[in-house]
């Protein structure tokens, strides 16, 4: 079921590991050819490209492309009580702990009269995708939308699948939890579409679209398949998006006395997201490979979605690595870059200490992915396919700039005046030493 990858006696580099480590095959600059005319599309002839375009891929032309703010409170009326207080839960503890990312200005006083402040300004308009397809995320929806509003965004606008069971509108949940979260702006448009119409902004060509069906926003975040991820890489410029996110990923660092139960519930947990998701076990621990191998057949014939786990589970993105012991096993978890990465070990939050690469990090058997996903208070949106070497998950930061600001006194320019024109005459810029020497009269 799934594939197993022996490193025990291999020491390899992390550049060879990174090349013998599982991986989803993947082209987003073929998806990105692909959708390229479709974006193209919605740029030239905005609304009625989007109903086309839904009509073509969702199997659905949505009426309403932006979603009347009766249908979001109607939504929320009809909210499941258990779904709504989950979501409220959800919501304290993601505020909470993203309250807390919010950075403070900075001010450094140099010399008399010379000072250089940092502020930190929220972008003006951000776009928010939220997948539909496979399955419906309206926690995506919190961890999307609340960062940005801690960053003090003003204007935020979602956008997700329309559905035919709804209508042409997206799924009654996601509509539900924009409204718990007070979004009005909420659009019935899903796909490489529907990053076109935040990045590029849509006329509208109905009387209930208006003369402007959506504005051009600053920013894009959201995850989504190889389509979604190849329309952010093609706007990527015109606006500023959050990562290139592939297929979700978990890896589990376990020893010997990790249980296998855990340890194989939460490889299938994962699979469950699609068939190119990613579950990948290292261990130093034959028997616990044995068992967790033993133990997942039964495990993924029990689950709802046992097809779409198993191609999972089978494919190229998974495999159970065997290493030497738990130094190569931090090499190998720290050469992946894990979107998720639990660490089921003797002393786990001591090993945790010691991975670098991770969107982010579960400690000890008690933290599983799951709990990330809803109620953590971390954020789900993370980054994938080894990004995590250099990329952060989504957070408060997503939507901040950092603008610096300067000012000097004539006293504490002069004093660097002449130490100024020596770098520019080295660069051969003299213009930039005339310019400090004209306000001295030199």
């Amino acid at each position: 079921m799934i594939s197993r990858i022996d490193l025990r006696g291999r020491p390899l580099t992390p550049r060879q590991l990174a090349q013998v480590l599982p991986r989803p095959d993947l082209d987003v600059a073929g998806a990105a050819e692909l959708v390229a005319p479709i974006m193209q599309d919605v740029r030239d002839r905005g609304a009625a490209a989007l109903r086309d375009l839904a009509e073509r891929f969702d199997g659905v032309r949505p009426v309403h492309l932006r979603v009347p703010a009766q249908a979001l409170a109607d939504a929320l009326s009809a909210l499941d009580p258990g779904v709504r207080a989950a979501l409220e839960e959800a919501i304290t503890r993601v505020r909470t702990v993203h309250a807390a990312q919010v950075p403070d200005d900075l001010k450094i006083d140099l010399a008399p009269g010379a000072q250089v402040r940092q502020r930190w300004l929220p972008v003006g308009r951000v776009g928010l995708y939220v997948p539909g397809g496979l399955a419906v995320y309206p926690s995506s929806v919190v961890m999307n939308v609340i960062p940005a509003q801690e960053a003090g965004v003003r204007s935020l606008a979602v956008t997700s699948p329309p559905r035919v069971e709804n209508g042409g509108l997206p799924h009654p949940t996601i509509l539900a939890a924009c409204a718990l979260l007070g979004v009005d702006e909420v659009y019935a448009a899903g796909g490489a579409q529907a990053i076109a119409m935040l990045a590029y902004g849509a006329a509208g060509q109905t009387p209930e679209d208006g003369e402007i069906l959506c504005e051009p926003v600053d920013v894009v975040t959201g995850p989504g398949n190889q389509y979604v991820t190849a329309a952010k890489r093609l706007v990527l410029g015109t606006v500023g998006i959050d990562s290139e996110a592939g297929p979700t990923e978990i890896a589990i660092l376990a020893d010997a006395g990790a249980d296998a139960g855990h340890v194989a519930a939460d490889l299938v947990s994962q699979a469950e997201h699609g068939p190119t998701s990613a579950s990948v076990l290292v261990t130093d621990s034959v028997e616990l490979a044995d068992a967790v191998d033993a133990l997942l057949p039964a495990v993924v014939a029990g689950t709802r979605h046992s097809q779409r786990v198993a191609t999972a589970l089978a494919g190229p993105q998974s495999a159970v690595v065997l290493v030497e012991d738990l130094e190569q096993g931090l090499a190998v978890v720290n050469a992946y870059g894990a979107e998720h990465l639990e660490v089921q070990t003797a002393d786990a939050a001591a090993v945790a200490d010691r991975v670098t690469s991770a969107g982010a990090i579960f400690v000890g058997s008690y933290s599983p992915v799951s709990l990330g996903d809803y109620m953590a208070g971390s954020n789900h949106v993370l980054p994938t396919g080894g990004c995590a070497h250099y990329a952060s998950g989504l957070g408060v930061h997503s939507f901040l700039r950092a603008v610096q600001v300067i000012e000097y006194d004539a006293d504490a320019l002069a004093t660097l005046a002449d130490r100024i024109v020596a770098i520019a005459d080295d660069e051969d810029l003299p213009a930039h030493g005339e310019a400090v020497r004209a306000r001295f009269g030199r």
